[in-house]
């Protein structure tokens, strides 16, 4: 028979073990949430931190948001596991669901349909605005920057229309394109004169001039893009298996749900610069895909 401290020792070990269990599970019920880092992480942690408390409370579970460094770092958590419901947008969101069969789009904004880029060029560049797309050429020999490289309304679909009116990513100054990491970048880059003209993310533009970050006297608008389907929510495919049965149908529901006759709800609306999410499925981005195959980023 074991001694009073072996028995406590057996004791101390078995709570501990009973500890980590409770920890694993309760990590394992938790929701991680994240997003490609499109603007500044500040706008980032405020927007997804009021997600997350919403969410929360609508389905009864632990919500966490989970930054990540750049867009292919939110495919690969997606990947991996690491997260379960991402913010992507259309690029990066057909490359995380080619990643992981099954994986759902559930919902999109109610702008992310049609959705636009806008070209903008600094006002001492001598960029004059376009009457039509063959006026891109217009940017020939210009220092032009792109947002992140993996974005769709910061390059990929603003490359696919460069090269419809035949301007190659050679035909810039220096032989190639810039990269500013995000929207935000590509308006400060612009408007201060480091490049001649930029393209993002239309959505992200008008925030910008709302808040009164745009000087008109320095950055304009020169082109806006025919529409596209961008943005969306990519769910992992076991969802229902960590949360029960119905969880994903139920998450769809309350992002779906959102409304601005609450406080909190119109706050998270108006951060996503949208007034409803709605149902959204992946034949939406069937277009991406094939540009993103031409242009390399799918293989």
């Amino acid at each position: 028979m074991p001694s009073r401290p072996d028995r406590a020792l057996v004791l101390t070990a078995l709570i501990c073990c009973f500890g980590l269990l409770s920890c694993s599970n309760q990590t394992e019920k938790t929701l991680r949430i994240g997003a490609i880092p499109d603007q500044n992480p500040e706008r980032l942690n405020r927007l997804y931190g009021l997600l997350s408390s919403e969410l929360s409370k609508e389905l009864n579970v632990p919500v966490r948001y989970k930054a990540v460094t750049n867009y292919p770092a939110a495919v690969s958590a997606f990947r991996t596991d690491s997260l379960d419901l991402v913010w992507f947008g259309g690029l990066t969101g057909v490359q995380a669901r080619l990643q992981k069969p099954g994986a759902e789009v559930i919902a999109q904004r109610d702008i992310d349909a049609k959705f636009t880029s806008v070209f903008i060029a600094n006002t001492k560049s001598g960029i004059k605005p376009l009457k039509n797309q063959s006026g891109l050429q217009q940017l020939n020999g210009k220092r032009f920057t792109f947002g992140s490289e993996s974005s769709t309304s910061g390059r990929l679909m603003p490359q696919h229309f460069l090269q419809q009116a035949g301007v190659q990513m050679t035909d810039f100054s220096g032989g190639k394109p810039g990269f500013s990491g995000s929207h935000d970048a590509t308006i400060a880059l612009v408007q201060s004169g480091s490049f001649d003209a930029g393209a993002l993310n239309e959505s992200v533009w008008k925030a910008a001039q709302r808040n009164g970050r745009i000087d008109p006297a320095k950055v304009k608008v020169i082109w806006r893009t025919p529409p596209y389907a961008d943005y969306h929510w990519l769910a992992q495919p076991n969802l229902d298996e960590k949360f029960g049965d119905g969880f994903t149908d139920n998450l769809k529901s309350t992002l779906t749900g959102l409304k601005k006759d609450s406080k909190s709800q119109e706050k998270i609306l108006e951060l996503f610069g949208a007034n409803s999410f709605v149902d959204a499925d992946k034949t939406q981005y069937i277009t991406i895909e094939k540009i993103g195959r031409q242009l390399g980023k799918i293989q």
